[in-house]
């Protein structure tokens, strides 16, 4: 007799993890919605210009991305196991990796800003602008990539409340700090953008200083012990790097995708830039916020299939998948009805506004297979099989993608919602595949001692075939 799914526990479990790690990418988000609307006072051409520096900024998570996919595989897997040591060695050497991908990005920014901003926009004014500002907010991302593997790891051990808080205090001195230097005040200079990017840097050391000291007064493991993060072997070394490397293909492919298509997007009218900064700081809200699901599935699901429980995690996926799709077509709906008066608090009057509402109009049609997808690829990672989502997002994004964007774009010359409709037709087709891939149960392969003994029994009872390698 199939055994009752327990949906309060499940439930339970997901809001405990979810919900806190939610809030803080919503607070971070929301930051930069704080940033627009103040630099909205500035014009339509300085909100484009730093919308763009965060499109930058976007590449970098891409790049650095694929460490913190492998890192949390493990943190989670070895968590479930009880493995101290094999979590303490993950953080070393995902760290390492993550601060290799800040230091080039910083070199980037602070010493060739005109080179960065000229391949996303060939509007002078608009790249003078985004000049200043990179030149400064570049020094914000070593401590912005050291926050992002510490509350990785944090949250991958069930403790996410800490990188909330260290959330809430950078947002607060973040919105505190643009304040005084984009607008001059209390005998502050005023700075305009490079104000903006001022702020940021301070609020990056903020959050890294109150994450910091939680870890050390409540005396966590992991994070500080650098004795033992490198304790490296080359098998370990081996195993690691063999399971980062589909998802750093993906984040760095996909990152340079979007590029891609961001430069298309930035080579429009002043208007039409104006107003893909607006949607994208929008949009970020929208998948920050329910990217707190998708890392409770790595959470909840890797941590089962490390302590070898197989059937749970394979019955809390397909929940999680429908879980959140739900969710965000919820926070659609939301955002919709209350567009009007936030696109004129971000700075867009007329034409501007009228395509970030049909942008968000589009993206509220196809964001239930988008965030479904998300979280099936986060789920094959968490359960050791980082190959699969990885192959199918690359292989859409250069096969269907890019070749419609560009062929509406500078072939048919298609009004600009409709080249934007573009960069979401892969999500129907991809979708339908991922779901075939998600009932397989294929993608469960742990790493850890307790998962593998007992993954052959979960294979057998599914009648899962597996490919000899």
């Amino acid at each position: 007799m199939k055994q009752k799914f327990a949906w309060k526990e499940f439930i339970r479990s997901v809001a405990v993890i979810a919900f806190p790690v939610a809030l803080q990418n919503l607070l971070t988000t929301t930051g930069s919605m704080v940033d627009t609307m103040m630099l909205a006072s500035l014009g339509e051409k300085t909100v484009g210009a730093v919308g763009l520096c965060a499109q930058f900024s976007t590449l970098m998570f891409s790049c650095y991305w694929g460490f913190v996919g492998g890192g949390m595989l493990f943190f989670a897997q070895y968590w479930g196991a009880g493995d101290d040591d094999g979590i303490t060695r993950s953080y070393g050497m995902m760290l390492s990796f993550m601060m290799l991908v800040a230091a080039i990005f910083t070199v980037l920014t602070v010493r060739f800003p005109g080179f960065v901003m000229s391949v996303y926009t060939d509007k002078e004014e608009i790249r003078q602008i985004g000049i200043g500002y990179l030149r400064i907010v570049g020094f914000a991302y070593p401590m912005q990539i050291l926050a992002m593997a510490m509350s990785a790891l944090l949250r991958s051990t069930e403790r996410v409340k800490i990188p909330l808080f260290g959330g809430i205090a950078s947002v607060l001195t973040n919105c505190f700090f643009n304040y005084l230097f984009i607008f001059g005040k209390f005998g502050f200079p005023r700075m305009g953008a490079p104000g903006a990017a001022v702020g940021t840097v301070i609020a990056s050391f903020m959050n890294v200083l109150v994450i910091g000291i939680f870890v050390l007064r409540q005396k966590i493991p992991y994070v500080f012990e650098f004795s033992r993060h490198f304790r490296w072997n080359r098998e370990f070394v081996s195993l690691y790097l063999k399971k980062c490397f589909p998802i750093l293909c993906n984040e760095f492919l996909i990152g340079v995708g979007n590029m891609l298509i961001n430069v298309v997007l930035g080579h429009q009218t002043e208007q039409a830039i104006a107003a893909v900064a607006v949607f994208r700081t929008l949009e970020g809200i929208i998948i920050s916020f329910f990217s707190g699901f998708a890392n409770a599935s790595s959470i909840l699901i890797g941590k089962e299939i490390g302590a070898g429980n197989h059937e749970v995690a394979f019955r809390r996926s397909k929940r999680l998948v429908y879980l959140c799709s739900g969710m965000i077509g919820l926070s659609c709906v939301l955002l919709i009805l209350i567009h009007d008066p936030l696109f004129h608090a971000m700075g867009l009057s007329g034409e501007s506004f009228r395509i970030c509402t049909g942008m968000l109009s589009v993206f509220s049609v196809v964001a239930l297979l988008r965030m479904g997808n998300w979280v099936q690829n986060d789920t094959f990672r968490a359960g050791g099989d980082p190959a699969f989502g990885s192959i199918m997002e690359i292989s859409f994004m250069y096969l269907m993608v890019l070749p419609f964007v560009y062929t509406a774009n500078f072939v048919l010359h298609l009004p600009f919602l409709l080249v934007f409709v573009c960069c979401y037709v892969d999500e129907p087709v991809r979708y339908i595949i991922m779901q075939r891939h998600l009932y397989s149960g294929k993608w469960i392969r742990p790493v850890s001692g307790p998962g593998q003994m007992t993954i052959a029994d979960f294979r057998r009872a599914h009648h899962i075939k597996m490919k000899l390698r």
